[in-house]
């Protein structure tokens, strides 16, 4: 293992932060008073002249695995995941947004060749969003075989009924495609073979997104996350990916490196919580003594590094472990960074808003932001609890062996 980043991911890193001081931070403040406005849920006025500019710099779908036809692996995106997750918008700019970015890499595994032309590469060119409907809102669906959304044959269509909800980017008016997992064969005898993934036009009449979902009362338009109802949605049988009753091993090619991104992210949002808490207790006085003499303040900042440079380490362990081994041989390392780096960032982020007082709590310093996006984390994809019980299950099967020789 030799996580020595290469000179093309240093140079990368290099021209990905200046781009980002000289077009990205500028611009901080004016999301925030777009997400306030009555055309909040319409494109970013400044995104496209920000996308070409990316396009133009190279700095353009550096998600997209080698294994799928990029550039950089798993392990060499990283660190480039971490600079753009500093800004939570920051990622569309360079095309890698979730939910994009494994929709993208689901249509190019599995989708069949006129999926290709429809949607991947509208959406490698970045001129269209989508949105992938999983989660119910009455289902417990952090087990995903509770999933009720039906999907049923008739004729040469298919025919989707069923309510999704927390479908990041289905309010956003550039999403032209929703990426469904429903339930197809309810009496298969096998619980994870129920299930498939079809790919649904979202101008097709049924479709309805009945309201946005804020997050600690922020919406996060325009891929802020919402309610959708599917009534009586009919698409070709060829909307069907791979075959039926093959949701499950779908959404698990999705998952793997998706979770691994949104950890790239955490990272990098709690390393900039470092850098915001530096900067204010240098500059606070309380009582006659600067915040930073505070000892209290001295612990955070020092415990804040400690466990930031440990996920870090742990993201490019997961990372590189799913570059040799693949999803299966990574799912622990996964698993157990899903856990650490979400829980980091909202432990960091707090301290940093602690430090700030109430100004912490407001959108100049974009704290109070983070922390809602470090907290949804810790249950999208899969709640801590999910994870820890894999993780747990994985030592007892390892320990079971060990004793077997």
């Amino acid at each position: 293992m030799n996580f020595q980043h290469s000179p093309m991911v240093l140079e990368l890193c290099e021209r990905l932060r200046a781009f980002m001081t000289e077009h990205v931070y500028p611009l901080e403040s004016a999301w925030f008073e777009h997400g306030r406005s009555e055309a909040r849920w319409e494109p970013l006025p400044w995104m496209e002249d920000l996308k070409r500019k990316a396009r133009e710099a190279g700095l353009w779908n550096l998600w997209r695995p080698k294994s799928n036809g990029g550039i950089l692996t798993n392990l060499e995106y990283a660190p480039l995941c971490e600079i753009m997750g500093r800004v939570h918008w920051a990622m569309e700019v360079f095309n890698c947004s979730s939910p994009d970015t494994g929709n993208m890499d689901l249509i190019l595994k599995f989708g069949l060749p006129e999926h290709q032309t429809r949607w991947a590469l509208p959406l490698l060119q970045g001129s269209i969003r989508s949105a992938f409907l999983m989660t119910e809102p009455d289902q417990a669906s952090s087990d995903a075989t509770n999933i009720q959304c039906r999907v049923e044959r008739d004729g040469d269509d298919y025919v989707l009924n069923g309510r999704k909800c927390w479908a990041a980017g289905a309010g956003d008016s550039r999403c032209k495609v929703l990426v469904v997992m429903g339930k197809s064969d309810p009496d298969h005898p096998d619980r994870h073979k129920q299930h498939s993934i079809l790919l649904v036009p979202s101008d097709s009449p049924g479709v309805r997104v009945t309201r946005p979902l804020p997050v600690f009362g922020y919406e996060d338009p325009p891929q802020g996350a919402s309610e959708v109802e599917l009534t009586n949605v009919r698409v070709p049988q060829e909307a069907l990916l791979l075959g039926p009753g093959r949701g499950f091993e779908i959404a698990q090619n999705r998952l793997g490196p998706g979770r691994l991104h949104h950890c790239m992210r955490l990272v990098g949002k709690a390393e900039r919580a470092i850098e915001a808490m530096c900067d204010r207790a240098m500059a606070r006085t309380t009582f006659g003594k600067p915040l930073s003499q505070r000892t209290v303040t001295l612990e955070r900042i020092a415990e804040s590094r400690i466990a930031v440079d440990a996920a870090r380490w742990m993201v490019l362990h997961a990372a590189w472990k799913l570059d040799v081994g693949g999803n299966k041989e990574a799912r622990k390392e996964i698993a157990m960074i899903k856990v650490m780096a979400a829980n980091t960032a909202c432990k960091v982020i707090d301290w940093a808003i602690q430090v700030h007082g109430s100004y912490g709590l407001s959108n100049d310093f974009a704290l109070a932001h983070a922390y809602g996006y470090a907290r949804t984390q810790r249950i999208a994809d899969g709640p801590d609890e999910i994870h820890r019980n894999q993780i747990g299950k994985l030592e007892l099967d390892a320990r079971a062996k060990s004793q077997q020789k």
